[in-house]
């Protein structure tokens, strides 16, 4: 007789593999710290505390819509051709045809993978790499291929020569951020032409993950692979509002490439999803008028939490840290074996005068298993004082842990 009693469905492999994230599995630790009466500074995720554009809220505060409907799968046209302007305002030449709303940046991503890869296929990215890259692949049945860049050289470009040993014949395509997240460093032009030249030589796409263009330091500007000539069959940039206004609860994104393939596809997947939320487009296409001002103020905020963050990390024994020329990120190598265990026991065990720091372990933002084991990102995306006092009880963890 079958013992139906104990027999129970399965979860696909798929789903066992998926991933956690490391910027939000310790949440549950944070949330026991706080009932414990403890203060805990987010150093872990990428939230900014600037205000979001006022015109993007009003905008949708006052509202004239009397249904809230559907719009077209690629976005509302009005939307889109502002799109198309702010990137032509910033010498990257596209159309409002060339550009797909998305649910976010992370839609875009996957977008991006469904429409260019089948399962098995391989995209290379240098890494430390966003930790949802990895999510996103085992979803889109995708195998990463890392080439690692050290903290050594702050996380520059590996020699080309790494990239073509890793090229085979399921190659797809090579990723990058640019401005990097986790590592803050930013591609120069000639990285970006060395990029451009072996994916035209390969026939590869060349996916650029640029939500963070904006964010650029020390006299440095952002260089997109849509500014580079010849691209325009190999390019794709992933986009998102999130950052760039401070409007991370938008989950508008979009996608954006000259070829005209690609753009279909991903217009397939897109309308299999219905459409890009209705308010956040409003709210967006508002943000677009957002004057250089903004950005102006934001980033000489971030300059100087940078600055202030990397002095004092600098500042306790046996850390090394690499500097950041964009974003609002780096990655800190610390005295110690496991920062997983590290970041647990912050949040579980440890506090000063009732103030604890959450980071976000390293390790989940490497493909390579082993690898980052002893670093962590740092998000400065808290007001100066705040970085300081974090930065300070980092310091002191470290003592007692090590001891």
């Amino acid at each position: 007789m079958l013992d139906i009693q104990n027999r129970m469905p399965t979860v696909s492999y798929k789903g066992q593999s998926m991933p956690e994230s490391p910027i939000r599995k310790l949440v549950p630790f944070a949330e026991k710290a706080y009932k414990e009466n403890k203060t805990v500074y987010h150093l872990n995720i990428g939230q900014p505390d600037i205000k979001s554009p006022v015109g993007a809220m009003d905008a949708v505060a006052h509202h004239s819509l009397e249904i809230l409907a559907y719009t077209r799968s690629e976005g509302s046209e009005p939307y889109r051709q502002k799109i198309a302007g702010y990137y032509q305002r910033n010498n990257i030449m596209v159309e409002a045809d060339d550009i797909i709303v998305t649910t976010g940046g992370s839609e875009a991503l996957l977008f991006a993978m469904g429409s260019i890869a089948d399962a098995g296929d391989e995209i290379i990215i240098p890494e430390p790499f966003y930790a949802n890259y990895n999510g996103f692949a085992v979803a889109s049945g995708v195998k990463i291929v890392p080439v690692i860049s050290k903290i050594e050289n702050n996380f520059a470009l590996p020699p080309i020569a790494e990239f073509e040993k890793l090229i085979t014949p399921r190659t797809k395509a090579i990723l990058i951020c640019n401005p990097g997240n986790p590592t803050g460093y930013l591609y120069s032009k000639e990285e970006i032409s060395k990029l451009a030249a072996i994916v035209k030589k390969h026939d590869l796409f060349l996916v650029a993950d640029e939500v963070y263009r904006e964010f650029t330091y020390d006299g440095l500007k952002h260089y997109s692979i849509l500014e580079e000539e010849g691209m325009d069959k190999y390019g794709i940039i992933i986009d998102s509002v999130s950052k760039r206004y401070s409007m991370c609860g938008a989950r508008i994104g979009c996608l954006v490439s000259k070829n005209k393939e690609v753009i279909s596809t991903a217009l397939k997947f897109a309308q299999a999803r219905l459409s890009p939320p209705t308010f956040a487009q409003i709210a967006s296409e508002a943000a677009l008028e957002t004057p250089q001002e903004y950005f102006d103020a934001v980033i000489e905020e971030y300059v100087d939490r940078r600055d202030t963050l990397i002095r004092l990390l600098q500042e306790i024994p046996g850390v090394k840290v690499g500097h950041p020329k964009g974003a609002f990120y780096c990655i800190a190598e610390l005295p110690i074996d496991n920062s997983d265990d590290f970041a647990r026991w912050l949040l579980e065990s440890f506090d000063l005068d009732g103030e604890t720091v959450m980071v976000a372990p390293a390790a989940g933002f490497y493909s390579t298993p082993g690898v980052g084991t002893n670093q962590i990102r740092i998000a400065y995306v808290l007001k100066k004082e705040s970085l300081v006092r974090a930065v300070h009880i980092l310091k002191a963890a470290l003592e007692q842990y090590r001891g």
